[in-house]
Parts: C-alpha cells; sequence; structure tokens
C-alpha cells in the first residue's frame, strides 16, 4: 500500500510539471515574436541610442562630482548650485 502512495504521488508530480512545461511554453513567445519584440524596441533606433548615450554620461558626471564632494546633496536644495 506504501510502495502504491508512493507511485501516484510520483507520478501526480511529474503530471504537474508536465502541466507547468506545457503552460509555459504556451506563455513564452515564438522566435518570430521575440525578433519582432527586438526590432521595436526603442533602443533600436540609432538616434534613441545616441540619445541614451548622451543621457548616460550626463548621470555619470553628476555621480562623478557627487562622489568627490563631501557635502551631503540629499539634505540640500536641488539641483545644487555652486
Amino acid at each position: 500500500m506504501g510502495s502504491l502512495r508512493t507511485f501516484v504521488s510520483a507520478v501526480g508530480l511529474a503530471g504537474l510539471g508536465g502541466l507547468g512545461y506545457v503552460m509555459w511554453s504556451l506563455i513564452v513567445p515564438g522566435e518570430d515574436r521575440r525578433k519582432e519584440l527586438l526590432k521595436n524596441l526603442p533602443e533600436s533606433s540609432p538616434l534613441m541610442m545616441e540619445e541614451r548615450r548622451k543621457q548616460n554620461a550626463v548621470v555619470m558626471q553628476v555621480l562623478k562630482e557627487a562622489a568627490e564632494t563631501n557635502e551631503n546633496l540629499a539634505r540640500g536644495s536641488w539641483p545644487s548650485r555652486k
């Protein structure tokens, strides 16, 4: 009786795993859909990429300046004026 219970539990667990796999494969987009999504990302445009690079450079400059100062920028007025 105990081995039957173990067998039924194992089959049930395997069935749940299989059901999860089937549901996952239905939800995940196919290769064509994935390529279409990647093509439509804003980063795929060279103009948007250049704007993003400039914005990242400004953010990095602000972080560098903040790291070099001893004042607490979180408590001061924003933007800080020197």
